[in-house]
Order: C-alpha cells, then sequence, then structure tokens
C-alpha cells in the first residue's frame, strides 16, 4: 500500500507541476531563452541575406523609376514650353502675313476699283457730252419746229381774222417774239 500511496503523491505532484502555464515554469527557463536566441538568429539571417536586399532592391529600382518618370515629366514640360513658343510665334508669324495678304489685297481692290470708276466717270462723261448734244440737237429741233408751229399758227390765227399776212411778215413777228 505504500507503493500506491507514493504513486499517488507522485502522481498529484506531476498534476500540480502540469496544471500551470510550462513558459511560466523556471526550469523550463534556459532551455527556453536557448531556443528563443536560436530563432532570433535564424529570423535575422533570413531577413538580412534574403528578405531584407530583396525590399531593398524593389525599393532602389522604384526610386529609379520614379526618378526617371520626374525627370522625363520635366523634358516633357520643357518640349511643351518650346512647343507652345513656336505655335504662338507661328501665330502670331501667320497674322503678320494676313494683314499683309489683307493690305495687298485691299491695295489691289482700290486699284481696279480706281480703273473702274475712271472708265466710268469716262463713259458717264461721254455719254453726257452726247447727251447734251443730243438735247441740243432737240431743242434746237424743238425751237426750229416751234417756230415753224408758231409761224404756221400764226398765219392761220391772221387768216382765221380775215386778214391776209405776208409769210415774211408772219415769221419776223414769230422771230421777234421768241428771242424775248
Amino acid at each position: 500500500m505504500a507503493d500506491i500511496t507514493h504513486e499517488a503523491t507522485e502522481a498529484a505532484g506531476h498534476a500540480a507541476q502540469s496544471a500551470g502555464m510550462p513558459q511560466l515554469d523556471f526550469t523550463t527557463f534556459p532551455n527556453q531563452i536557448f531556443w528563443l536566441a536560436v530563432a532570433l538568429v535564424i529570423i535575422y539571417l533570413v531577413l538580412s541575406r534574403v528578405a531584407l536586399p530583396r525590399i531593398g532592391g524593389i525599393i532602389a529600382d522604384r526610386q529609379s523609376t520614379i526618378t526617371n518618370d520626374l525627370a522625363a515629366a520635366e523634358e516633357l514640360k520643357a518640349r511643351a514650353a518650346e512647343a507652345e513658343k513656336a505655335y504662338n510665334q507661328a501665330l502670331i508669324d501667320a497674322r503678320a502675313e494676313a494683314e499683309k495678304i489683307i493690305a495687298e489685297a485691299r491695295a489691289a481692290i482700290q486699284k481696279d476699283l480706281d480703273k473702274a470708276t475712271a472708265k466710268a466717270d469716262a463713259e458717264i462723261a461721254a455719254r453726257a457730252a452726247e447727251s447734251a448734244q443730243r438735247i441740243e440737237e432737240i431743242r434746237a429741233g424743238a425751237a426750229k419746229n416751234v417756230a415753224e408751229v408758231a409761224r404756221e399758227t400764226a398765219a392761220a390765227i391772221v387768216a382765221a381774222m380775215g386778214a391776209k399776212a405776208d409769210a415774211k411778215t408772219v415769221a419776223a413777228a414769230v422771230a421777234a417774239r421768241l428771242k424775248g
């Protein structure tokens, strides 16, 4: 029986020991510290030899890409500024050329207009002179016709009154009256 009690006490002692957390058991601290150091060294070696160089390479690549992109953007910005200057200069030149063409066209149009005006003035003057000549001819013809009609009418009036007048006297009287 003594064996049974001793075993029961020993089992109860083991049960009391295993009832707590094994990490807090002071008897296993040196072993835990050793494995902690081994794990930290392995983690350090993996990080320093494998992971950190890869991460550093990726960061360096990104930095160089960013730097290259910024340089390209600056170059494109400078090209855009140059293109804008060239565009503005071309626009100024085009406007000046347009003004020159407009001035030349105006001068040519004015020259043609002056020629046409001079030709029209000459035609108008010629027609006016011709018309004046025709008017004078018509006036002369009308005056001649009026004098003839007046002589005939005067002769008819004198004859209607019962008197007899010779053509020479009637013509002289009509000519005197027409002159004023």
